[in-house]
């Protein structure tokens, strides 16, 4: 339905080329922009990540905006359910916003369950090399469960919520990942901060404190 969509609107738009483009809002920003997208289960603590990435990189002087799963569902993707077909529209939407995002300069931070590879693969070609790293905070399900920050696991068990990912719907974890956080307790929010913000600066996406290096796109 979606793809029909699509296709018969694309036949009467043109994209228009703005004469501020990404590279001069970049020079502006003096970082690049990139996409960081978290992949987890539900409880694996994505979210937290997210925003303790966003706190430590504006703390660095850097332009950021974090898309959180059920923020998003408020709004732009609030007429979608949970079905798988939902689902990869939810995906597919929120890699359409990123898309813009990254043309703004702004360092994007999606966390997202995103369980299925079909949809992250279509996540990656869609911003093309260079402009996304797929995070993948890894947690057992027994740990996501007895956390259970929003009680949705219970009532999942319960039979009350269908379609819940790890419980009766699946979730393919990453094997192509960009970056693999052991979010179950193996590492601490700090050192997985750290962590992401080091290959960061080893990218030459920001810059550590103190530097003044010129920002390229090459």
């Amino acid at each position: 339905m979606y793809q029909g969509l699509l296709q018969s609107s694309a036949n009467n738009i043109v994209w228009h080329q703005s004469a501020v483009n990404r590279g001069r809002r970049e020079m502006m920003n003096r970082h690049r922009s990139i996409n960081l997208w978290f992949s987890g289960l539900s409880g694996s603590g994505k979210s937290t990540l997210a925003h303790a990435v966003e706190e430590r990189l504006h703390l660095l002087g850097c332009r950021t905006y974090v898309f959180d799963g059920d923020n998003v569902r408020h709004g732009l993707c609030s007429d979608l359910t949970f079905s798988e077909q939902d689902r990869s529209e939810n995906i597919r939407r929120i890699a359409e916003m990123v898309k813009l995002f990254l043309d703004a300069g702004v360092i994007a931070i999606t966390a997202f369950i995103s369980p299925l590879k079909k949809d992250r693969d279509r996540v990656k070609q869609l911003l093309g090399p260079g402009n996304h790293m797929l995070i993948y905070c890894r947690c057992p399900l027994a740990v996501c469960e007895a956390r259970d920050v929003k009680g949705l696991y219970k009532k999942a068990r319960a039979g009350e919520i269908r379609n819940y990912t790890g419980i009766s719907s699946p979730f393919e974890a990453p094997a192509d990942a960009d970056l693999v956080l052991d979010t179950g307790g193996g590492q601490s929010l700090a050192e997985c901060v750290e962590l992401i913000v080091r290959r960061l600066v080893q990218q030459d996406i920001v810059m550590g404190l103190g530097e003044k290096r010129q920002i390229s796109r090459g």
